[in-house]
């Protein structure tokens, strides 16, 4: 699967911490903002094309409306960051690079996980960026790394679990410890994929033919090539603007 801007990288500021990675951010053609998130990435001298959010975490004053402001009402089931992804989604847009959606709160970050977790069950791709370490989720795919030399006095591990109830035909090539065919849960019961390494001048693959994944790895790695047996589906699915029918509010 490839995405119709043939590669091309949704960038997303959600308002949790940024990382200095020492990194160029990646080529890209969108930028939205989750609220806040618009401070961090006017601090990286880029101007959002699509501000989203309810506007309770923003430093500057809020924008007062505009073609590229989206408000959102304070009480909602999608969060800023989710609604900022399904708005990329719309533009088009499979693959997403995900800045300020970890450390802070730490039910937005699981929030955000579980984002780029329905990206991936939905033919997409989503990169949470952490402090030096990246967190993907794949579905019924792979992530194949280039050869490389870690330098193995700094962080080289890659760690594996599973954000489905059971991953099966989960294999991890080119690696210290290989993996061929195996099942995994979301509790471990089958095993662990903690801390695996990355070795020397070696390819490495991590794949699951059945299931999702979520995949932690150095930022300092190459990039890894992306591949998914499923088909983008057109939608994430509208907007949730409103609370959802099952809660009572007090």
């Amino acid at each position: 699967m490839s995405d119709e801007h043939g590669g091309s990288t949704c960038l997303v500021f959600g308002a949790g911490c940024q990382y200095r990675n020492g990194q160029d951010t990646p080529r890209h053609s969108l930028v939205i903002a989750a609220d806040g998130g618009a401070d961090h990435a006017r601090s990286l001298g880029l101007e959002p094309d699509l501000i989203v959010g309810d506007f309770d975490s923003i430093s500057s004053p809020p924008p007062q409306g505009g073609s590229r402001i989206i408000r959102l009402p304070a009480e909602k089931d999608d969060t800023d960051m989710q609604a900022a992804l399904k708005l990329g989604w719309e533009h088009g847009y499979r693959r997403f690079v995900i800045y300020g959606g970890l450390g802070g709160r730490i039910d937005h970050s699981i929030a955000n996980v579980a984002a780029i977790c329905l990206l991936a069950q939905h033919g997409g791709l989503g990169l949470l960026v952490g402090d030096g370490i990246g967190l993907t989720a794949i579905c019924d795919g792979s992530l194949e790394f280039p050869a490389w030399a870690p330098d193995l006095a700094s962080e080289h591990t890659i760690s594996v679990f599973s954000a489905s109830d059971r991953s099966l035909g989960v294999g991890e090539e080119g690696l210290k410890y290989g993996l061929q065919e195996a099942e995994m849960d979301m509790v471990m019961s089958h095993g662990s994929g903690v801390s695996n390494e990355f070795l020397a001048d070696r390819p490495a693959r991590i794949s699951v033919r059945e299931g999702t994944l979520l995949v932690s790895y150095p930022l300092s790695a190459p990039s890894p090539a992306w591949s998914t047996r499923l088909e983008a589906t057109a939608s994430l699915g509208p907007l949730d603007l409103s609370l959802s029918d099952h809660l009572n509010v007090a």
